[in-house]
């Protein structure tokens, strides 16, 4: 009798895990109808996030295409000031359209894009140079006396036995010529161990420009158009906001405060860059190079940024293209991220 009581037992549980088993299966089933669902929902976004980014850089492209064109188009015609500066404020809305597309467009498309765009702004202050007025020449009366060859002949050989100007005497790039007003581009080249400095009314929208630079230090207050910084060492450089790109190249152990556009840095080493920057940045053939956000400040700087049109609330200084790495799931060794605490930084 124990032995069937307990047969029984066995029999009468194996009956409830089979209903229970049994009970189990329409709820497998629900759940796994589930997770098919969210996939299938899954890819149907995906092949519409696809659709719409497609959309979006066809958009993209044929909007640059008929600026870019444009551009060309004034740049090739531009004998006067007028198409200058219409050149110049449809390249603000060419570098806009490309800032605002960065998030969907591919490497290879955002690559191209940049690329004309440094290609235009080059362009542009080339024909602009050309269009500052020449110096004007004069001829010197020759003497008639004699020995006026003699005294001319030694005048030359003082002057080229002259000493250097002073550096205290900060050379400018451009001085300001007759009936065009202020020449677009200005700057300093060739000084060392200086404290140089230019004021907003001096670069607004000009094309600023500091090469050959050894242990100076500038500061640019106001709202530049673009800045390009060469062949500078030891260098400090702090600027105001710039309308569209900054380029910095065969620079080494500097320290910059740039709030711009485009920042594109080429052959640079051992420099640390405080950035505010509406699109990616750019290194190429770089090494050393660190970056932090933007906090150099002055009094004026919140209205140079409303004339600038930079926005002031999309900052992508930690979002930077080394176009010399390719690898994508490893981080470029040429740059780096500055550490907060050596971002502390005593500007004046």
């Amino acid at each position: 009798m124990e032995s069937a009581s307990c047969s029984a037992g066995a029999v009468g549980d194996g009956d409830m895990g089979s209903q229970r088993d049994l009970s189990s299966v329409p709820e497998r089933l629900h759940r796994r109808e589930q997770e098919r669902q969210l996939e299938v929902g899954r890819r149907k976004q995906k092949r519409q996030d696809q659709e719409v980014e497609g959309e979006k850089s066809d958009f993209f492209a044929a909007a640059f295409a008929r600026e870019r064109a444009a551009v060309e188009e004034l740049l090739e015609g531009g004998e006067s000031v007028e198409r200058l500066e219409e050149a110049a404020s449809r390249l603000q809305t060419l570098q806009k359209l490309l800032n605002d597309s960065v998030l969907f467009l591919a490497a290879y498309d955002l690559r191209q894009g940049q690329e004309t765009m440094a290609r235009l702004q080059a362009a542009l202050a080339e024909r602009r140079q050309e269009l500052q007025p020449k110096k004007r020449f004069a001829f010197r009366t020759r003497r008639k006396e004699d020995g006026g060859a003699a005294a001319a002949a030694a005048a030359a050989a003082t002057t080229d036995a002259a000493p250097a100007a002073p550096a205290a005497s900060p050379r400018p790039l451009a001085e300001e010529g007759p009936g065009l007003g202020s020449s677009w581009v200005c700057g300093f080249s060739h000084l060392e161990s200086q404290v140089l400095e230019k004021r907003a009314e001096e670069l607004h929208q000009r094309d600023v420009v500091l090469t050959e630079l050894n242990h100076c230090t500038v500061r640019l207050y106001g709202n530049p158009n673009t800045l390009r910084l060469t062949k500078a060492r030891g260098c400090t450089v702090l600027c105001g906001p710039v309308s569209t790109s900054v380029f910095l190249e065969d620079c080494s152990d500097c320290l910059l405060a740039v709030a711009c556009q485009q920042l594109r840095v080429h052959t640079t080493t051992d420099t640390r860059v405080f950035l505010h920057v509406t699109s990616r940045a750019i290194v190429e053939y770089c090494h050393g190079i660190q970056f932090a956000p933007y906090t150099w400040s002055y009094a004026g700087i919140d209205a140079d940024f409303e004339s600038s049109g930079l926005d002031r609330n999309r900052n992508h200084w930690n979002d930077v293209d080394d176009f010399n790495w390719l690898a994508r799931d490893v981080a470029s060794p040429n740059w780096s991220i500055l550490p907060e605490g050596e971002r502390k930084v005593q500007w004046d």
